[in-house]
């Protein structure tokens, strides 16, 4: 399934408003990345995560695999704000979201949120039933906003997982079953 362009703005209140919104205002898009957003995918994924972030030759593979998949966030003028990445298997009808961030001078207005509805809105287009994340078991505002999209921990143990990424990394899986569309 190829999904249409989302292209939506911010008002001046950083909030989402309709496309046409006021001139001179930001407007930043979600959009699919391009080839040519790498670069910049690769600071902003630097700039959130830090020592986790994804080297930039996994990045390059990541958007090659999985771009009908990799949404951002895009403020214009080579700036990206935010991402989401989905990764699906050719296999089953199971999808895992390998990262989900917003700057955090861009935080607490609903972007992460609709990163997310769009992105699970496209995995349930193309089939996939269920959806699993690891986070970072002391981000209670991410745990929040997944718990509110529906996501539920993972048994065993409420989904901790310790030294998931290695020595210290412990990470929390979570799920959440797509309802098929009809």
């Amino acid at each position: 399934m190829t999904a249409e362009p989302l292209e939506r703005t911010l008002d001046h209140e950083g909030h989402f408003a309709d496309p046409s919104g006021s001139p001179g205002s930001r407007s930043p898009a979600l959009r699919a990345a391009r080839e040519s957003d790498l670069p910049e995918l690769r600071r902003l994924d630097e700039e959130v995560f830090q020592e986790v972030a994804y080297p930039a030759f996994l990045l390059r593979q990541l958007y090659d695999m999985y771009a009908e998949h990799l949404l951002v966030l895009d403020e214009g003028e080579g700036r990206l704000r935010g991402y989401v990445l989905a990764a699906t298997s050719a296999l089953s009808r199971d999808s895992w979201i390998l990262g989900l961030c917003v700057t955090r001078n861009r935080r607490r207005h609903g972007l992460g949120r609709e990163l997310m509805t769009e992105v699970l809105a496209r995995l349930r287009g193309d089939g996939i039933e269920q959806v699993r994340l690891t986070v970072e078991p002391g981000n209670h505002a991410a745990i929040l906003l997944y718990r509110s999209l529906g996501f539920s921990p993972e048994p065993p143990d409420d989904g901790l997982r310790p030294d998931y990424f290695g020595p210290g990394q412990d990470r929390q899986i979570m799920h959440l079953r797509l309802a098929r569309d009809r």
